[in-house]
């Protein structure tokens, strides 16, 4: 099947077409590239939600709920889930088939795990490529989950409109391991489980690091709320809600000056990973076809070159330098 027939596939709203692109994307199968440049134009409508934080903090009941409010509004929803690697397979240890059972049977929603593949905590370079399949599906919102360990749960603000940033009470001094680069990624906090003893003591934690952090301005007014819910009774999504959506009010203002910002980021950051990637691809099939690594190797154990030059060498010679 040629590039341009998967393509048609898949804004036809082929599942099985769009499932096999989806797996090519997160596999790094050759073709992938291809595609993704002729869906590119049919994507950028969809309005993406990011949510992180530690293991446990019910990132995954939350955005079931999430999930449910939006096709409540008759939105079509995509879930992109970003779980650690298994050591076995290297795929996604918590699969679609796991996650949000009663979802399975909407064709409103499309759900897709991705496996961190050893970066524990970042996005995958093939989120990128997902999320871009789903938007040009048409879903009118991506939900991008993501598993978040300290300073990595910045990485989901590089494709996510508003970025949520859970967490529970009880953490101890993990709460207090939070850094500024966490507190300027997130856009509204959500202390969850708010039934455990220590609620107040965590949101208001969270408050006190947010207005020491200052530096406010780069979110253009938008002062990130502290939220508390119980993702699973609800409570404390209205709340959730309204807050998503005052922050996509915030970011459309102005012609969608603020959002546009937002994404051209996003698109940089993008680029760069593309790039470097791509560079990846090419330097390592250029030494397949060649030597391979080991002539590199016995040249370092030999005693007399370094690592350092070695590499250097073989970058410089690849891109013409």
């Amino acid at each position: 099947m040629t590039p341009e027939q998967r393509a048609e596939k898949v804004l036809a709203g082929d599942i099985r077409t769009i499932a096999r692109l989806m797996r090519d994307i997160d596999d790094g199968q050759p073709g992938w590239r291809e595609v993704l440049s002729l869906l590119y134009p049919h994507a950028g409508h969809s309005r993406i939600i990011g949510l992180t934080g530690s293991p446990g903090v019910g990132k995954s009941t939350l955005t079931d709920v999430l999930v449910e409010h939006f096709r409540g509004q008759g939105k079509t929803v995509g879930v992109v889930a970003v779980d650690p690697t298994s050591p076995f397979s290297g795929g996604a240890i918590l699969g679609d088939r796991i996650r949000m059972q009663r979802h399975a049977t909407d064709e409103g929603v499309f759900i897709r795990s991705l496996a961190t593949r050893g970066h524990f905590g970042g996005l995958t370079a093939s989120a990128h490529g997902v999320v871009t399949v789903m938007e040009a599906m048409g879903r009118d919102v991506v939900l991008v989950e993501t598993v978040g360990v300290g300073q990595d749960e910045v990485e989901i603000v590089r494709m996510a409109d508003t970025t949520v940033i859970v967490t529970v009470p009880g953490l101890g001094d993990d709460i207090q391991a939070i850094k500024a680069g966490i507190l300027e990624a997130g856009d509204i906090f959500v202390v969850n489980k708010m039934d455990r003893d220590g609620v107040g003591r965590t949101v208001q934690e969270l408050r006190n690091m947010l207005a020491l952090s200052g530096g406010h301005e780069h979110r253009a007014g938008w002062e990130p709320p502290v939220l508390t819910t119980s993702a699973l009774d609800g409570r404390g999504l209205p709340e959730l809600m309204e807050a998503l959506d005052g922050h996509l009010e915030i970011l459309s203002a102005e012609d969608g000056k603020r959002l546009k910002e937002r994404r051209r980021e996003s698109l940089r950051r993008e680029l760069l990973d593309l790039i470097q990637s791509g560079i990846m691809e090419r330097l390592v099939a250029r030494l397949e076809a060649g030597q391979g690594m080991e002539p590199l190797v016995e040249r370092v154990l030999g005693g007399g070159e370094d690592p350092y030059t070695v590499s250097d060498e073989v970058i410089n010679k690849a891109l013409g330098a």
